[in-house]
C-alpha cells in the first residue's frame, strides 16, 4: 500500500469513528468538525488530504505552519499551541482561528495584530480542566471573567472553549471531564447570549468518542491520521 492510500485509509478511519460517536450521542450528521492535526508532518500529506476533502487544519509550531499556509492559503488553518507573546502577529496575520488563548495579554495583543480586511479571528478559551500545574489555560473559575473581558476586544470573535484534559485511558472518567466543559460553555452561553459560543474543542486520537457523547463540537486528530510524530528539536 503506498503512503497516501495509507493515509486515506486511516483518514477515512477516523471519519467512520467521529459518525458512529455522532450517531451513539443521537446528534445531528455532520455537527462535529474533524480538525487534522498536521504538526511535524510534511506539506504532501495535507496537499494529499485536501485532494480528499479535508480543508481544515490544526498548526501547533508556527514556523513549521506558515510555509504549508503559503502553499496551501486556501485551507482553514486552526492555531492549537502555546502563544508566545512575540508570535501573536504572524499567528493573528495568518491563521482564521485560535484555540489556545490562554491569558488576556495573548488575546489583546491578537486583537490589535488582526489586519481588519481579513475579518475577525475566531478564538477560543483553553480552559485547564484538570487542574494540571504543568498545563496553560484558564481556570474554570477564570472563565466567566476572561470570557467577559475578551468578548470586549474589536477583530476577535469568541466561539467557545478548549481542553487537553490530563490523559486517561477510562472512558467513563474521559466523559466526566469533558462533561465539566461542556457545564462550563452552557454557562458562558446563559451569561453572554450575544455571542456565538457554539464551539467546543475537545477530544484527540484516544478519547473522541467521549469528547463526542458530551458535547463536542470539533475534534482535534493527529496521530490516528497521520501517523507517530518525530518532533524537530528547532519546531518553534
Amino acid at each position: 500500500m503506498s503512503e497516501d492510500s495509507a493515509l486515506l485509509e486511516r483518514y477515512q478511519a477516523v471519519q467512520t469513528r467521529i459518525a458512529r460517536a455522532v450517531e451513539q450521542a443521537g446528534r445531528k450528521e455532520g455537527s462535529v468538525a474533524l480538525l487534522a492535526v498536521s504538526k511535524t508532518k510534511p506539506v504532501e500529506m495535507i496537499s494529499a488530504l485536501a485532494k480528499a476533502g479535508q480543508k481544515a487544519f490544526g498548526e501547533n509550531y508556527l514556523q513549521e505552519a506558515l510555509p504549508k499556509i503559503a502553499r496551501h492559503p486556501e485551507l482553514e488553518w486552526h492555531f492549537i499551541g502555546p502563544i508566545q507573546s512575540n508570535k501573536t502577529k504572524p499567528i493573528a496575520e495568518h491563521f482564521a482561528w485560535v484555540h489556545s488563548v490562554d491569558r488576556l495579554k495573548i488575546a489583546e495583543r491578537l486583537s490589535h495584530q488582526r489586519p481588519p480586511e481579513l475579518g475577525n479571528l475566531q478564538i477560543l478559551l483553553e480552559i485547564n480542566i484538570s487542574q494540571e500545574a504543568s498545563k496553560a489555560g484558564f481556570s474554570p473559575e477564570e472563565a466567566m471573567k476572561a470570557a467577559q473581558q475578551i468578548a470586549q476586544l474589536p477583530n476577535l470573535t469568541l466561539r467557545g472553549l478548549m481542553a487537553i484534559p490530563e490523559i486517561s485511558a477510562d472512558p467513563q472518567q474521559q466523559r466526566a471531564v469533558f462533561a465539566k466543559m461542556k457545564t462550563l460553555l452552557q454557562q458562558l452561553q446563559a451569561a453572554l447570549p450575544e455571542l456565538p459560543l457554539d464551539t467546543l474543542s475537545m477530544g484527540m486520537s484516544g478519547d473522541l468518542e467521549a469528547a463526542i457523547l458530551e458535547g463536542a463540537t470539533i475534534v482535534r486528530i493527529g496521530t490516528d491520521i497521520f501517523g507517530a510524530r518525530s518532533y524537530p528539536a528547532t519546531a518553534l
